[in-house]
């Protein structure tokens, strides 16, 4: 491995040191809600749920960590998943001491720059101890963003994405 990612911007000529990170504030599906429906559910860095004419929806917040070629550190995605309401209970009633054995099925439920749609890509969500966020791990499927998972991206791509996040 080479060690620490950095590059010279082609937006802004700063030199960037250290393997990209990125985080969503909220699930897309929160954004697009009314302030009314918003005021009646609840939102934190780590989770989130409201209720609608369809149901109530529960979300957690999530790591999903990207290989980059030559690099130690992956490119990392603070992204949300969807739960179902066993499984975000399960989640919070074991916060403080995580299940590290079980895992829990969510549906993706942030846009990712460069990406194609990624809402409802299935994944398997994995709780971390020692109060890290859990980790995700993709389904197979025939998307760029799993094939990135799998096999990682090129320093170039890392870029590219990077300068996409902080740019525009």
């Amino acid at each position: 491995m080479a060690g620490i990612f950095s590059f010279t911007c082609s937006c802004c000529g700063e030199v960037h040191e250290g393997s990209p990170s990125f985080g969503f504030k909220a699930p897309d599906p929160w954004l697009s809600q009314p302030d009314e429906i918003k005021e009646q559910g609840k939102i934190s860095d780590d989770l989130c749920y409201y209720t609608d004419e369809d149901g109530t929806h529960y979300f957690a917040r999530v790591i999903i960590e990207i290989p980059i070629h030559g690099v130690t550190d992956p490119f990392m995605w603070g992204v949300w998943v969807s739960l179902s309401e066993q499984s975000f209970n399960h989640y919070v009633e074991t916060w403080d001491e995580p299940d590290t054995s079980k895992g829990y099925f969510g549906w993706f439920c942030s846009a990712l720059p460069h990406y194609e749609s990624t809402h409802s890509l299935s994944t398997d969500v994995n709780p971390q101890s020692e109060g890290s966020r859990p980790t995700l791990c993709l389904h197979e499927t025939e998307h760029e963003l799993y094939y990135d998972f799998i096999n990682g991206i090129s320093i170039e791509k890392a870029q590219k994405i990077a300068e996409l996040c902080m740019h525009g």
